[in-house]
Parts: C-alpha cells; sequence; structure tokens
C-alpha cells in the first residue's frame, strides 16, 4: 500500500459538554453524531450533534435516571438507525434518535454496570438476526435479539476463580457475521482474559491470557468470515490476531506492540474503509494510527501436517494529543474516509481528520 502523503491526525473541533462523555459514535449514512455519557447528579445523557461545517450543532437531547456507559449502532436498518445503549444500573435499552422520549426496546441485560455493547444483524440482509451484545461487571456476556426482550439468547458466565469475584467484561464485538448462520463473539475481561465464542454452536471456540486487562476488542470486518482481532488494554500493549487460521493447539497466530509504557489503550477502532489500518485511543489523551502488514505466507504446516498461522508486522504511521485527559471512546465515520469523533474525561467532543489515507 502506497501513500501520497504521510499520515496526519487534525483536530478539526471541540466542543465542551456539561456531562462526561464515555462514548460517541457516528449516525451511519449521516453527518451527525451521539454522546452519550453521566451528568454531575448521577443522571444519564444522550445528545444527538449534526455537523455543520466549523462547528456542531446540539438537535436532540434527553437525560434519563442512569447513567450511560456505552453504546453502538447496527441492530436497526439503515432507515431507523436505532441506538443501543448500555447503562450504569445494568439496562439495555434501544432508542430511535428522532424520538428520544423512551426507548423502543429494554431489557435488563446484566446485574450491574454494562462496559460494552455492540450490534449486528440490523443494517443488511443475509447476516442473521438483529442482535445486541453486552458486557458487565458482573462478568457476563449476553446476546439479545431485539425482537424479543424476555431473555436473552445467548449467555456465556465469567469465569471465577476460587472465592474471587469474576473478571469483569470491559469489551465485546461482534464478528464473522458473513451469512444467516455465522457469527462470533469477542469478549475481553479486567484479569486480562480474551474469549471467542461461536455463537451458532453457544460454545467458546478459543482463549487467550493477556498480562493485564483488556479494554477493548474489536475485528477487522464484522461482516466477512474471520480475517484479523484486534485487542488493547491496560499494559498499553495492542495485539492483533490472524484469525484465518486457527490451530488446534496454538490457537491463532499474533503480534504485539506498545504505544507508550504505563499508558492504558482504552479503544482500538479499524478504519471501516481499509481494515489493515486502526487507530488507538490511550490514557494519555493521544491518538495513535497502526497499518498491519501481512506475511508473505499467511500459514504453513507443522510438523503433523496441521495449518499454522503466520502473524504479519505492524508499523505506527502517526500520532497526535488531542488532550490533557484520557481519550474516553473513539469512533470512525463509515462514510467519509478519515474522519472521526471522540471524546475524552476533559468533557470535549472532539471531531478530527486523518489526511493522507490512500483513496
Amino acid at each position: 500500500m502506497v501513500f501520497q502523503e504521510k499520515p496526519q491526525i487534525l483536530q478539526h473541533l471541540q466542543k465542551s459538554l456539561n456531562f462526561t462523555i464515555y462514548d460517541t459514535r457516528w449516525v451511519p449514512n449521516s453527518a451527525r453524531l451521539v454522546a452519550i455519557g453521566a451528568c454531575p447528579r448521577g443522571t444519564g445523557c444522550i445528545q444527538v450533534y449534526e455537523l455543520k461545517g466549523p462547528d456542531l450543532k446540539l438537535s436532540k437531547e434527553v437525560e434519563r435516571p442512569s447513567s450511560f456507559r456505552c453504546a453502538a449502532f447496527g441492530a436497526s436498518s439503515l432507515a431507523d438507525r436505532h441506538l443501543a445503549t448500555g447503562n450504569h444500573k445494568g439496562g439495555l435499552e434501544l432508542w430511535d434518535l428522532e424520538r428520544l422520549q423512551e426507548p423502543v426496546y429494554s431489557a435488563q441485560a446484566n446485574s450491574e454496570m454494562i462496559y460494552s455493547v455492540d450490534a449486528c444483524g440490523g443494517q443488511a440482509s443475509g447476516q442473521g438476526p438483529p442482535e445486541v451484545v453486552t458486557g458487565g461487571s458482573d462478568g457476563a456476556v449476553r446476546v439479545w435479539d431485539v425482537r424479543q426482550p424476555d431473555s436473552p439468547v445467548a449467555a456465556f458466565p465469567s469465569e471465577a476463580t476460587g472465592p474471587d469475584k469474576a473478571p469483569e467484561c470491559l469489551s465485546v464485538a461482534f464478528g464473522n457475521a458473513f451469512s444467516n448462520d455465522e457469527r462470533c463473539m469477542l469478549a475481553g475481561y479486567s484479569n486480562g482474559d480474551i474469549r471467542l465464542f461461536d455463537l451458532r454452536t453457544g460454545t467458546e471456540r478459543w482463549k487467550e491470557a493477556a498480562p493485564k486487562g483488556v479494554c477493548s476488542v474489536r475485528f477487522d470486518r464484522r461482516d466477512i468470515p474471520m480475517n484479523k482481532m484486534l485487542t488493547a488494554g491496560l499494559d498499553g500493549h495492542f495485539r492483533v490476531f490472524d484469525a484465518r487460521t486457527q490451530h488446534p493447539d496454538q490457537g491463532f497466530a499474533g503480534v504485539s506492540g506498545q504505544v507508550r509504557k504505563g499508558v492504558t489503550l482504552w479503544a482500538v477502532a479499524p478504519l471501516p474503509q481499509n481494515r489493515e489500518i486502526w487507530a488507538t485511543a490511550t490514557g494519555d489523551g493521544s491518538l495513535h494510527l497502526h497499518q498491519y502488514h501481512y506475511p508473505d505466507q499467511r500459514s504453513v504446516k507443522d510438523g503433523q501436517g496441521r495449518e499454522v498461522g503466520v502473524a504479519g508486522t505492524v508499523r505506527e504511521l502517526a500520532q497526535a494529543s488531542l488532550s490533557s485527559q484520557p481519550l474516553s471512546c473513539f469512533d470512525w465515520c463509515a462514510d467519509r474516509p478519515g474522519l472521526f469523533c471522540c471524546g475524552a474525561l476533559d468533557q470535549c467532543l472532539r471531531v478530527g481528520i486523518v489526511t493522507g489515507l490512500p483513496a
């Protein structure tokens, strides 16, 4: 891949908000974005903004009794574009952004705070049912079909060891959703566990242990057969696993890198238009851009003739300091390459652009 110029991370604008931002998402097929979080009095806030030139214009807003922690699109059509949210009391809700008075779907998904949600199946036919997955501080991972709110369609409890509390699930992500029959889910935990679940069989397919907690997990694309999995965590390391080849003993081949020693990586986000490029948002307020390079051969034979994956290499393309406080969330715009939004603990919502990306 040839870059016409060295990529640069540029901030386009920032807007101070009156609540702590825990997540921000671009509204699909629009120039709008959503910010969710916690107000000082303990309530939750959803705000919808429209990008107009050098400013963000507030267009919709709602305040709810419980603080919001995470959000995702994907469980409804591109015409509806319902937003899934998880709150501090374990509640999962689906919102029509044009009518924010009451949710269109709700369920008590976890017994404690929901740290992460992801959504899949609603935006394209032939990719399975519309579902939302939740991961929370109770350690449980549950999958919800938004057409039936009474109970989850799949549940995976956390693995407690001895008398200790089960590790918290900090991040979840759908992937391998390339047909009506196939779908996997990746989960990262506070003790460093990374677990891959096959939703077709309802079983754990793979498990790996990182040195410290895993804050963010993602597939490079969710709507194709598994290609790569990305994780980022409390130890400042990111990891890229080649998901095309799973060895029965060695699992998936992977490569790791460190952005900066002692700095937490709060989010990892593949670029929608190019799955070999991704961003990491850090605890020191900086944003880093990386690129993955495949090896000449993605797999080789072991001594028994079984396929073993071969990991590629990673290089950093660019980095920029955006805030003096941790970047708590990040999202790429799927409609314009390089456009992103992010939130930081300084209560500022930021919009930026990465220049120099290949067309």
